[in-house]
C-alpha cells in the first residue's frame, strides 16, 4: 500500500510529504497522474473524432450536416465556452494571489459560462431532433451525438467539480491540496476548451467545407 510520510531531513529539510516508493513530492506525483488522466481523455476524444470523420457522409438517406447545423448558434457556443477559459485563467490568477472574493467571482463567472454553454447545446440537440435528426436516424447522427456529446458531459463534470471546490475553498481556505485541486481543475477545463476547438473546426466548419 503506497503512503505517504512527512521526512525531514538534509535533502529534504522543509520535511515535504514524500511517497514511501520514491522522493518524489506528492504534488509532482499527483500532477503527474492527472496528465496521465487527460492524456487518456485526450485518445478518447481522438476516437470518436476518427468514427465521425468516417461516418460524416452516411446520411442513409436522413438530413445531412448542412441542414441541421446552424452556424450562428454554434458560434455563440463556442464564444460561451472560449470566455469561460479566460474567466478560469483570471480564477487562477486571483487564487494564486490568494485574493479570496476574485477567486469566487470568476469561478461563478465561469460557472456560469459552462451552464450556458450546456443549455445552448441541449437547445441545439432538440432542434435536430424536432427535425427527424436524432441519434438513431443515421451512422452520421449517432457519431455526432457520441462525440458532442461526451464533450458536454465532461462539461457537466467539470462544473461539478468547480462548485465542489467552491465549497471546499469556503471551508479549508487556501491550503496546498485545494490549490493543488483547482490547478488540476483548470487544466481539465481548458483541455475541455481546446477539444471544443476541434469540434468547431472539423464538425462544424467542416459541414461547410
Amino acid at each position: 500500500m503506497n503512503t505517504v510520510v512527512d521526512v525531514a531531513s538534509e535533502d529534504n529539510p522543509a520535511g515535504v510529504s514524500l511517497s514511501e516508493r520514491g522522493p518524489a513530492a506528492v504534488r509532482v506525483v499527483a500532477g503527474f497522474g492527472f496528465w496521465l488522466f487527460l492524456l487518456s481523455d485526450i485518445i478518447i476524444f481522438s476516437a470518436l473524432f476518427a468514427a465521425y470523420a468516417v461516418l460524416s457522409g452516411e446520411t442513409n438517406g436522413g438530413p445531412s450536416p448542412v441542414e441541421l447545423f446552424d452556424q450562428r448558434h454554434v458560434l455563440i457556443e463556442t464564444s460561451c465556452l472560449l470566455a469561460s477559459s479566460f474567466t478560469c485563467g483570471m480564477m487562477m490568477i486571483a487564487m494564486d494571489r490568494r485574493a479570496a472574493a476574485l477567486t469566487y467571482f470568476w469561478a461563478l463567472v465561469t460557472a456560469a459560462l459552462g451552464v450556458l454553454f450546456l443549455r445552448l447545446e441541449v437547445a441545439e440537440f432538440a432542434s435536430m431532433v424536432r427535425q427527424g435528426g436524432g441519434p438513431t436516424r443515421s451512422a452520421f447522427l449517432s457519431s455526432f451525438f457520441t462525440l458532442v456529446g461526451t464533450h458536454g458531459a465532461h462539461v457537466t463534470v467539470g462544473i461539478a467539480w468547480l462548485l465542489l471546490m467552491m465549497g471546499q475553498m469556503a471551508t479549508l481556505g487556501f491550503r496546498p491540496m485545494v490549490v493543488r485541486r483547482m490547478l488540476c481543475f483548470s487544466l481539465f477545463w481548458h483541455a475541455l476548451d481546446i477539444v471544443w476547438i476541434g469540434v468547431f473546426t472539423v464538425v462544424y466548419l467542416g459541414a461547410h467545407a
